[in-house]
């Protein structure tokens, strides 16, 4: 994918609803937004991914997978509108790395912690990516995690009485600083 050094080439392996998801002009595209898949492991994020949501056949997922190990997996192309932020798919590219966050229990007022640390395999490969992804959006500028656009709040499952944030992602343990040093785009947060 790049001719930077890279431990292999990106795993192309769309969604069944992939054709499905509206089509857009790669010129379109001036964000990068980071989730953590808040899932074991990246089968069950597949499995996440190909649930059927919407009327229109298709369901939530990014568009880039980094798994533990670094490998990346393309799951919708970037030409491809995919459901993974509120009000900002249009425009966006998401890049999902896997991490349990706080699975299983999302919404539970004692699991809003993310203990698990992100591995320097999926630092390196989520950097690699993002230098291609500049190559190839001529009008990528922004970066932003998921917390930052989706700053909704929930009643707890466990506790109605307490509202708990629908997003956390990627979370205390993303490297923020790390990441920005390795990219010229700029972090957006509203």
């Amino acid at each position: 994918m790049s001719s930077e050094p890279s431990t292999c080439a990106p795993t192309v392996d769309p969604l069944p609803y992939e054709d499905r998801l509206d089509a857009r002009p790669l010129g379109q595209i001036d964000l990068v937004v980071i989730h953590c898949t808040e899932l074991p492991d990246l089968a069950m994020a597949r499995h996440y991914g190909e649930r059927i949501l919407h009327a229109s056949g298709t369901g939530n997922s990014g568009h880039y997978y980094i798994d533990r190990d670094g490998s990346v997996h393309v799951y919708v192309r970037p030409d491809r509108i995919a459901h993974h932020v509120r009000g900002y798919n249009p425009r966006s590219v998401g890049i999902e790395l896997v991490n349990t966050g706080r699975y299983p229990d999302w919404l539970a007022r004692g699991s809003q912690k993310m203990e698990e640390p992100y591995t320097g395999a999926q630092i390196a490969a989520l950097t690699r990516l993002l230098a291609e992804l500049r190559r190839e959006l001529p009008s990528l500028r922004y970066i932003a995690g998921h917390e930052d656009l989706d700053t909704a709040r929930e009643p707890a499952s466990d506790d109605p009485t307490v509202t708990v944030p629908r997003k956390m992602d990627p979370g205390p343990l993303f490297p923020w600083d790390a990441v920005l040093r390795a990219t010229p785009l700029e972090r957006l947060v509203p």
